[in-house]
C-alpha cells in the first residue's frame, strides 16, 4: 500500500557567502535522502550568485522525509503549528513549513520567516478521511 504522503518538496536559496556543502548536508540529513537536488543559478541585486536548490521526493521517499521532518520538530514547535494549523495549509490540503536554514545547519529544526528552507508536503486523498486538519494533527502529535 502506498504511503499517506504523495510528494514532498524542499527548496532554499544559497547565497555566495554560505557554504553550499554544509547546508546541503543538513537538508539531505533532515530529509533522509541521498537524492541529488536540482540546482539553478540566479543573480542577486548586487550581482552576487544565488543558487536555487530544490528536492522533489515522491512515494515512500516522500513519506519517510515527512516523518523525519515532523520528528525533528520540538514539542514546542509542533504545538505552535497545531495552534495555527489552518495557516500552514493551502486549499489543496498541502502543508507548508518554513524552517530556519541556519538553525538547521546547527542541528535544530525551528520555524522562521526569513532565510528558510521551504517544505511542502502533499498528502494522498485517501489519507484525509477525517479531513486534512485531523490528518496533520495526528502526524504532528507524534
Amino acid at each position: 500500500m502506498k504511503g499517506a504522503i504523495q510528494s514532498l518538496e524542499a527548496s532554499y536559496h544559497i547565497h555566495a557567502t554560505e557554504d553550499f556543502g554544509k547546508v546541503g548536508e543538513a537538508v539531505s540529513s533532515l530529509l533522509g535522502t541521498d537524492t541529488e537536488p536540482r540546482v539553478a543559478e540566479a543573480e542577486g541585486h548586487f550581482g552576487n550568485a544565488i543558487l536555487q536548490v530544490s528536492f522533489h521526493l515522491t512515494g515512500n521517499q516522500a513519506g519517510t522525509a515527512f516523518t523525519r521532518v515532523v520528528k525533528s520538530l520540538s514539542p514546542r514547535t509542533r504545538a505552535e503549528i497545531l495552534a495555527a494549523l489552518g495557516s500552514f495549509m493551502d486549499e489543496h490540503s498541502a502543508l507548508y513549513l518554513r524552517l530556519d536554514k541556519q538553525a538547521l545547519v546547527g542541528g535544530a529544526s525551528e520555524l522562521a520567516q526569513a532565510d528558510t528552507i521551504r517544505i511542502k508536503a502533499k498528502p494522498r486523498l485517501f489519507s484525509l478521511k477525517g479531513g486534512a486538519s485531523d490528518f496533520y494533527r495526528t502526524a504532528l502529535e507524534v
